[in-house]
């Protein structure tokens, strides 16, 4: 019996919303599992594999940093990007990943948004390549 409530939202669109039984997040500092009766909890989301369960399959996903909020068995995701992992092309995402490694980096600037891109494209290409 599906008993939480999750709402996957980016600056398009409300992506997801659905009744679940478990959600499992990347957050910046590790991955959480969220169940039902789960405490209070705002999180800065990672790169990487959101999974969301009800009964015995799940639906991954990947989302692309943001935030989660959960409250009274509400899981609120905010999030830049939102695809299916089905949705991942590994030769595409590793010509990415080649991409911004060659960026140039002369200042602390740059060098933040190479290692943002390359962060991304990793955390795709891990996704795509167990799909």
């Amino acid at each position: 019996m599906a008993n939480l409530h999750c709402i996957v939202v980016t600056p398009e669109e409300t992506a997801i919303e659905e009744e679940i039984d478990f959600v499992t997040l990347p957050l910046d500092d590790g991955e959480i599992g969220i169940a039902p009766q789960h405490s209070p909890l705002i999180g800065r989301l990672g790169f990487g594999e959101m999974r969301l369960g009800t009964g015995d399959s799940a639906q991954r996903y990947y989302v692309d940093g943001g935030f989660v909020q959960v409250s009274d068995d509400v899981v609120s995701i905010l999030t830049n990007r939102f695809l299916a992992a089905a949705d991942l092309d590994a030769k595409l995402i590793a010509e990415q990943l080649e991409t911004a490694r060659s960026e140039p980096a002369n200042t602390v600037e740059m060098m933040e948004i190479r290692d943002r891109a390359v962060s991304q494209a990793r955390a795709q290409l891990r996704m795509a390549q167990r799909t």
